[in-house]
């Protein structure tokens, strides 16, 4: 009876191990395009804020992804692309290696190259120069708002992408690039070619100006475009120097910043904070954590922030931690509502993945993420305002941010 036992123990044992024998050979085969899906899984795996994925079988969703021909890079990318996106979350995402080389450029802060803010006509493919940076090597050289470049190292622009443009005009500090560059209004005949010598480009991301009223007060104006590498200490230099400029009070323009690094959020939370929470993030295991104020604020004088629906991520971290600790009153509309905190991840080829790792809540616990945050002083902006009179006379939400800095109580009622 007992050696019977052993006898079907051994039939039932025999399928489990031929079973796990050919269903685990294949992974020492994995073809490079295997491995990168592979790779993108187990970095899913360890790090997605939502434990269940999505109410999902994770482990099933990479089978079914290996199981499909992957003959080449590019069906790769496909099947990765698809894989993450059973998850429906849109800030986890695959970029390739170009995409994930331009999100390290605009977060660094800084970059090699020209200098140069492009754009390129749909029409004709011409390109065109938006601005040269201020000090870079093609502000240097001469190059002017609204020039063209026909050619860069002789090959044509209109047979390039934006991005193939650019990534050429990039380079190591030092090296050469030729530019063919054309005035606006010019003939192609009276086209220069210019040899510019690459450099390291600081991307500020700070615009401030002391503007003063006429009752004698005066409002330092700050605009945040991004909270990149450089944030935090463009925004303390900016402080400072309004402050030596006997600035007296503060607006803070948020309006349609993206937002971008985490601590470069909570590093300018510290610049205006002496003491309170700044934001709680929770991860997948419910752990809470929280960053604080830790020092003395740079200046004490009222401050009003400007918020409208483009005011994201990061710059919804600063808001709500300065209207939360009542540090601010927020004037504008309600932001976005992205609370989700997203980890970048290099991989293997040199592509990367953003993975959402966290969710984050205001100082009073408030979960912003798809609801925004509401300002203080709700003001429309009006349609058909231009980027020209953005922070004028013009601007709705800004003129009611300085009359709720100079006459708060008037303002506050009529809110």
């Amino acid at each position: 009876m007992i050696k019977r036992m052993l006898q079907i123990g051994l039939i039932f044992l025999l399928p489990i191990v031929l079973f796990l024998t050919c269903f685990t050979s294949p992974a020492t085969a994995f073809t490079t395009e295997q491995q990168l899906l592979s790779e993108v899984w187990r970095i899913v795996d360890r790090a997605y804020v939502d434990d269940t994925f999505n109410h999902q079988n994770w482990w099933l969703v990479r089978q079914r992804a290996l199981q499909r021909p992957l003959p080449n890079r590019e069906a790769a990318y496909d099947a990765i692309q698809k894989m993450l996106a059973t998850l429906d979350d849109p800030f986890t995402r695959f970029m390739r290696p170009d995409q994930y080389r331009s999100l390290q450029t605009n977060t660094s802060g800084e970059l090699t190259g020209v200098g140069l803010q492009i754009t390129q006509e749909s029409s004709s493919g011409e390109l065109k120069v938006i601005a040269p940076i201020e000090g870079s090597p093609a502000e240097q050289a001469g190059i002017k708002p609204r020039d063209r470049i026909l050619k860069i190292d002789g090959v044509l622009t209109s047979q390039l992408t934006l991005d193939e443009a650019a990534e050429r005009m990039r380079g190591p500090i030092g090296s050469q690039v030729m530019l063919t560059v054309v005035s606006e209004h010019e003939d192609t005949a009276k086209a220069r070619d210019l040899e510019i010598v690459r450099n390291r480009i600081t991307l500020n991301p700070v615009y401030a100006e002391l503007r003063k009223q006429p009752d004698g007060n005066s409002i330092g104006y700050i605009r945040l475009s991004q909270f990149n590498a450089n944030a935090a200490a463009e925004v303390a230099n900016a402080i400072r120097r309004l402050e030596s400029q006997q600035a007296n009070a503060y607006i803070l323009d948020l309006r349609s910043n993206p937002g971008g690094l985490l601590q470069a959020g909570i590093e300018v939370a510290r610049l205006w904070l002496d003491e309170g929470t700044i934001v709680y993030t929770v991860n997948r295991n419910g752990i809470q954590d929280s960053f604080s104020a830790i020092g003395k604020a740079l200046t004490p004088d009222p401050l009003v922030v400007l918020v409208n629906q483009g005011t994201a991520s990061a710059s919804e971290i600063l808001a709500g931690a300065l209207q939360d600790n009542g540090r601010a009153q927020l004037v504008g509309e309600r932001t976005f509502g992205k609370g989700l905190i997203q980890s970048l991840f290099n991989l293997s080829d040199g592509s990367g993945l953003a993975v959402t790792i966290a969710k984050y809540e205001t100082p009073n616990h408030n979960d912003i993420n798809k609801l925004g945050i509401s300002p203080d002083v709700p003001v429309p902006l009006e349609p058909s305002i231009t980027r020209e009179q953005i922070s004028t006379d013009a601007d709705q939400q800004y003129q009611a941010a300085v009359d709720l800095l100079l006459h708060p109580s008037v303002v506050a009622g009529a809110g």
